[in-house]
């Protein structure tokens, strides 16, 4: 930008972040509190429609009213003398999850595990709060250098008491590639919903692939309803088996055959993660620790048989005796006790009774 554009004498624009359907945002610079922030504002054409305003106005409400580390805070909303909304919220270094998998493809299984727990912690405190997003998507998952996951947008989030089970819409909310086979029919979301979508991100980072793939959004509903997807395992074989069948318990058509809150599928990650680092094959290098020109096969982790995770943290029996120390002992015991009258007899032996 040439021209510094500053909002309600506060808030200077210095470079131009990201931009989407609806909105732009900026890195900015808040002069009253000397802080960096990140200020996303609603695009021109979009000002003047009273639907796209109160959307934008829901977000800043839903997001201002979650604490947690894995979302992004909200600090403020305005309206400036140019009759534009804005948010200003948290600025977070690095860049989104969808950026990142176009740079590097598919991602190990340990850095899918750490980010989607991430991502589950956030979304599932949203869950608590009452509030499904409801465009879970990279696109909507900060990724800062140091690895740390923060969820943002909360655009058409809804507040769960509102939501009625037999509502029905003829207009779709949310993104083809990632929205859940209800939100698709138009039906009401739940944080089951949520779940899906993170399912379809765990299932694109370890695959490298979307889960369905089409030319049309209409195409695209159509085969979240009602195709399957391809095995994980099929398009990358180092996916353990007790990994996929969580990828695809998530993926199911049914909400109520899948986790049903982002909270319940993040226990069930750690579970897995503690076990599969328990008993993987020994470490694999990070990518940052291969010369350019070396290419290593992860092997696959011996989870067939394994013992449960359970197992590993059981005590000894406290009833393990040691009979042969023991044995030993009673047998030195009727020894001693055996010299006893042996020593008697000798020494009246020696030693008669005088009459």
């Amino acid at each position: 930008m040439t021209e510094k554009i500053i909002l309600n004498n506060r808030y200077q624009l210095d470079e131009t972040l990201g931009s989407g359907g609806m909105a732009v945002v900026y890195r900015a610079r808040d002069m009253t509190l000397e802080r960096t922030v990140a200020i996303k504002v609603l695009r021109k054409d979009y000002s003047s429609n009273t639907e796209f305003r109160e959307r934008f106005h829901q977000e800043a409400k839903a997001a201002a009213n979650l604490a947690h580390p894995n979302i992004v805070t909200i600090h403020d909303f305005g309206l400036d003398a140019e009759n534009r909304l804005f948010i200003v919220m948290e600025y977070v270094p690095g860049t989104d999850l969808k950026d990142l998998m176009r740079r590097r493809g598919r991602y190990t299984i340990d850095e899918t595990i750490s980010l989607m727990v991430q991502a589950c912690a956030g979304v599932g405190y949203a869950h608590r709060a009452g509030l499904a997003h409801c465009d879970i998507k990279p696109q909507n998952m900060l990724i800062t250098p140091d690895h740390r996951l923060k969820v943002v947008d909360f655009g058409i989030a809804r507040a769960l008491e509102s939501i009625h089970p037999d509502e029905k819409s003829e207009v779709v909310w949310g993104s083809p590639q990632y929205f859940s086979p209800e939100q698709a029919a138009g039906m009401a979301p739940s944080p089951a919903s949520d779940v899906y979508s993170l399912g379809v991100v765990m299932y694109e980072m370890l695959t490298g692939q979307l889960p369905f793939t089409a030319s049309s959004s209409t195409e695209l509903t159509r085969m979240h309803r009602q195709d399957m997807p391809a095995s994980p395992r099929t398009l990358n074989p180092n996916i353990p088996p007790a990994l996929e069948q969580i990828m695809l318990k998530v993926l199911a058509k049914e909400p109520s055959s899948r986790y049903r809150t982002a909270d319940q599928l993040g226990r069930i990650l750690i579970s897995f993660r503690d076990q599969y680092l328990t008993t993987a094959a020994p470490a694999i290098p990070q990518p940052s620790q291969i010369a350019p020109t070396q290419r290593v096969s992860q092997p696959t982790p011996p989870y067939k048989n394994q013992v449960p995770v359970d197992q590993f943290t059981q005590s000894e029996n406290p009833l393990d005796i040691d009979w042969v120390t023991i044995g030993l002992g009673l047998l030195a015991l009727i020894a001693a006790g055996g010299l006893i009258p042996f020593s008697l007899w000798v020494y009246f032996v020696l030693n008669p009774p005088i009459p």
